[in-house]
């Protein structure tokens, strides 16, 4: 099992992800592609004290594009998690953002 510093890797700061924080108190991370969703619920949960209602997960594909003189890449794969917490429940790291 891996810690939850190694499961939850970036919180995801743009401006879908900062309304739905603020509409609906549901946060968006960037996680390990190979956590699942309990996984990824007990790392919220251990790292910032508050009680998870729901994990839900996409996994992105890495996009194209052009690398130096060779003619095509791959952006890494990626996968994201958006965790629904119980009313009244906060992260403080999204705080300057509201």
């Amino acid at each position: 099992m891996r810690s939850p510093q190694d499961t939850l890797l970036r919180p995801v700061v743009t401006e879908k992800a900062v309304d739905l924080v603020r509409s609906e108190n549901k946060y968006t991370f960037y996680v390990n592609p190979k956590s699942n969703k309990i996984e990824i619920k007990q790392a919220v949960e251990a790292l910032f004290k508050v009680q998870v209602l729901a994990v839900n997960t996409a996994n992105l594909k890495g996009k194209r594009r052009k690398v130096g003189r060779s003619p095509e890449g791959f952006r890494p794969d990626r996968k994201k998690a958006v965790v629904s917490l119980r009313p009244g429940d906060k992260i403080e790291i999204f705080e300057g953002l509201l």
